[in-house]
């Protein structure tokens, strides 16, 4: 579950988290519904994403190690790729619209 504390709003009811490697790098392609999606990096990093082989628009967010989000890329298309400005420890990957802005902190359960 993820919950918007600055909105006091939930997220995501339900999403994948992946730790691993090779997790990250699967994320939700190939997926046949609609899913949310959590990366969780060892350290702050820069991200770069592709969105290949996931064949629906999706928003990121960018979340620092206090998971304050620091960046947001929007209606994020099939088969396109972003890096990101911002460093962070956490991707969130949404494939259903919801209510968040930068500098917003949320808890991941």
């Amino acid at each position: 579950m993820i919950i918007n504390k600055t909105q006091n709003k939930t997220i995501s009811e339900k999403e994948l988290i992946c730790k691993s490697v090779l997790s990250q790098a699967r994320g939700l392609m190939f997926r046949r519904k609609k899913q949310n999606l959590v990366m969780v990096f060892s350290q702050e990093r820069k991200i770069g994403l592709h969105n290949c082989f996931v064949f629906y628009p999706i928003n990121v967010l960018v979340l620092d190690s206090t998971k304050r989000i620091v960046e947001i890329r929007k209606n994020f298309r099939p088969f396109q790729f972003w890096n990101g400005q911002k460093k962070g420890k956490y991707v969130v990957e949404l494939a259903h619209v919801s209510s968040y802005n930068v500098g917003d902190v949320l808890e991941i359960k």
